[in-house]
């Protein structure tokens, strides 16, 4: 069988589930079952006599483990079972299944049973026993055409199977759009843009290499590059270890199954929160745990609120001795924490370094305001010299959505010819279509694709598909502009109501403090007739005046209140200055203090932002410490030149009076993707369009005439 008929067959098992299962719920049952076959495919051959050396043994030492070891060891098995059941001897005693499926589970060795629990199969043991459906799905597991041998079913195309199953479960349970599986040709696109570079140390005789995934999943990642890594290195003895983290109890059980039928360390899979949520951790926080490639397809546009009093405590007591050291993104989004607990993994240049790729969305290419989480991290990626390659994947590639999708290539030992420079890669037109679609995916890339994008990669020239930077290339200043406040004055009757409305002025008739002799509130009585004496003074001011001078108009104000014995604290001050003013153009500048010649006050709803882009010359690191308010000391001399010949050559000539604020000038780096690949496509010619909209009418009207007719 293929995969998807594979897949097929045991999907349509979990029609026996109908009733006492919702669809939604299948998963339960048909997940552990499908491991639970596979594990007994691989024993079944050698049961009898391994059951039989476990006898033996187990009378010599009585340890269970012990014995475990000594019979796995005798015939090279990954596992054992030392209960007397197969699938098979199950069905021989019906009235008993509930009861020996629960012992043949227990049977298992150690690390089975431990893979195992993550699905708490035993509590639908009970139920599937009860809803009288547990004989027939144990029977249905044990068709020969579900003979899930390793011979027969490897695993590569297991992890299709599993994947397919998941993805369907998935879509019945309407689970989180982020949370969903690479499809196998994206992964093999990564793998092979990842080690392209490296082809030469696959050669190297007893060379050990390390793979990682801090969100594995069902394993398909690692799989596709133990996969790559075996074939190329199979000649030299290449050796693979891999590693992964993963928080789906399910995912968890079915990628810790694939490396037991391998023969691999279940260790080095653990099972928990990578980020950390305050229950699980990092698995891999001991500092010897450095890694030489990494992979992950981590959540997108998932909230990263369960573990952001971890990471948050982490940032601030750690800093870069920590994972999260230059900044943190919004709460919305927690894709790039993953990436930069994959760059905390790294080896270091002088051991060999480390390579990584990762999927991201749109999102962190862009998103955050310079000096914000989001930028500085791009900062600190990119001023360092470690983002190699990103390439455009096209849309409808992913089963659980739609949208476009980024690779990232990301290393601290490039080779010498991408120093200092970040390639582009546009591979959103290498695809074609499904012939069936599978949930959202209805685009795939063919071998020939991942073979053209690779070269792409490789030659490492600009193009219609690819496009080389610099690193400066990606940085930019943002400068806030500012306009001087002009206001008028003037005492009308509508702007004299305004001033109700303002709550300083509203906020004196609403204290509670103190009580008067009645019981009623003296403050409020005080403070209404404030009001009311505010109200009669501003009405003695010539209504039809306006002043274009705010020191004119304080020295007015000024005078009536002292004609009229009023002494207004500064909030109220501040108060009556926002409802008998506006602003003018033609009035006078405010500045501060009213001083003649004070500063002009900037107009909030004048000010606007420029970006200038990072000065080619401008070296990094810039000498600019992260955060949101960054000390611009050393960092100004640098970029003061730009910046003053942007703003005398775009802004000045528009607004003479305007200045820009250095204090709030801010460094940030974004990656604009898709504007660096945009073509222009000019508009249609109006006779074309005039034309068609012509031939739809007359074809309307002919339909019309044929439903009357």
């Amino acid at each position: 069988m293929t995969h998807t008929e594979l897949s097929n067959f045991i999907y349509s098992i979990a029609n026996l589930l109908r009733g006492p299962y919702r669809p939604p719920q299948y998963r339960r049952v048909m997940l552990p079952m499908t491991v639970l076959r596979r594990l007994d495919c691989v024993l079944e051959p050698t049961k009898d006599k391994v059951l039989e050396a476990y006898k033996v043994q187990k009378a010599k030492d009585r340890d269970a483990e012990l014995t475990d070891k000594v019979v796995r060891r005798k015939f090279r098995l990954p596992f054992i079972n030392a209960s007397k059941y197969t699938f098979k001897k199950l069905l021989d005693d019906p009235d008993g299944l509930a009861r020996n499926l629960s012992l043949y589970i227990k049977g298992f060795s150690p690390e089975v049973r431990k893979i195992l629990d993550k699905f708490e199969f035993e509590k639908e043991i009970e139920k599937l026993d009860k809803a009288n459906r547990l004989f027939q799905v144990v029977q249905a597991f044990t068709s020969p055409s579900i003979d899930l041998h390793p011979d027969r079913v490897p695993n590569t195309l297991m992890g299709h199977v599993f994947e397919d199953l998941v993805r369907r479960f998935n879509e019945a349970a309407n689970e989180e759009a982020g949370d969903h599986f690479t499809p196998r040709e994206v992964i093999r696109l990564m793998v092979h843009v990842l080690f392209e570079p490296d082809g030469d140390v696959f050669t190297k005789a007893g060379k050990a290499i390390t793979l990682y995934d801090p969100c594995c999943g069902t394993g398909g990642m690692l799989s596709v590059a133990e996969e790559y890594l075996t074939r190329e290195g199979r000649a030299a003895g290449l050796k693979i270890n891999v590693y992964g983290q993963e928080y789906n109890e399910e995912s968890f059980a079915i990628c810790g199954s694939d490396l037991l039928i391998k023969g691999e360390d279940t260790s080095h899979i653990v099972f928990g929160d990578t980020l950390g949520d305050g229950k699980s951790n990092d698995g891999f926080a001991d500092a010897r745990h450095k890694f030489h490639y990494m992979l992950a397809n981590p959540p997108f546009g998932v909230e990263w609120k369960p573990e952001k009093d971890v990471v948050e405590r982490e940032h601030a007591l750690h800093g870069f001795n920590g994972r999260f050291g230059p900044g943190l993104p919004r709460i919305n989004d927690g894709s790039l924490l993953f990436l930069l607990h994959m760059l905390s993994k790294r080896r270091s240049v002088d051991k060999g370094g480390s390579r990584i790729g990762i999927v991201f969305n749109g999102s962190p290419l862009f998103t955050g305001d310079a000096g914000g989480g989001e930028s500085e991290i791009r900062r600190w990626i990119i001023e360092n010299d470690w983002l190699e390659a990103i390439i455009g994947l096209p849309d409808q590639m992913f089963y659980n959505t739609g949208i476009y999708t980024y690779v990232w290539i990301v290393s601290n030992r490039k080779p010498e010819r991408r120093r200092g420079k970040v390639q582009l890669i546009d591979g959103t037109d290498f695809y074609r279509k499904m012939k069936k679609s599978l949930g959202d995916k209805r685009n795939e890339m063919s071998e020939d694709h991942i073979a053209e994008l690779t070269r792409l990669y490789g030659d490492m020239q600009d193009g219609t598909h690819s496009r080389i930077f610099h690193n400066q290339d990606f940085g930019y200043i943002k400068l806030i502009i500012e306009r001087p406040l002009r206001l008028n004055f003037q005492a009308s009757p509508q702007r004299i109501e305004r001033l109700s409305m303002q709550s300083a002025f509203a906020a004196l008739a609403e204290s509670k403090k103190r009580k008067d002799a009645k019981g009623k509130a003296a403050d409020e009585v005080a403070g209404r007739a404030l009001q009311t004496a505010i109200l009669v003074v501003l009405q003695t001011l010539d209504p039809a005046q306006v002043w274009k001078s705010r020191p004119a108009f304080v020295e007015a104000l000024n005078a009536v209140f002292d004609e009229g014995g009023l002494k207004v604290q500064t909030p109220v001050r501040k108060a009556i200055f926002a409802a008998l003013s506006e602003r003018d153009p033609q009035a006078d500048i405010c500045r501060e203090k009213d001083a003649q010649n004070g500063a002009p006050e900037a107009d909030a709803d004048l000010r606007d932002t420029e970006h200038v882009p990072l000065p080619r010359e401008c070296p990094l690191p810039l000498p600019l410490a992260y955060g949101d308010k960054p000390a611009l000391d050393a960092l100004l001399p640098l970029i003061t030149p730009a910046c003053v010949e942007y703003f005398e050559r775009e802004v000045q000539p528009h607004v003479p009076d305007a200045w820009i604020a250095w204090d709030k000038t801010r460094i940030g780096f974004e990656i604009p993707f898709n504007r660096h690949f945009y073509t222009y496509q000019p508009p249609r010619d109006l006779a074309e369009i005039e034309a068609e909209l012509k031939t739809l009418e007359t074809d309307i009207v002919r339909m019309l005439g044929e439903l009357t007719a």
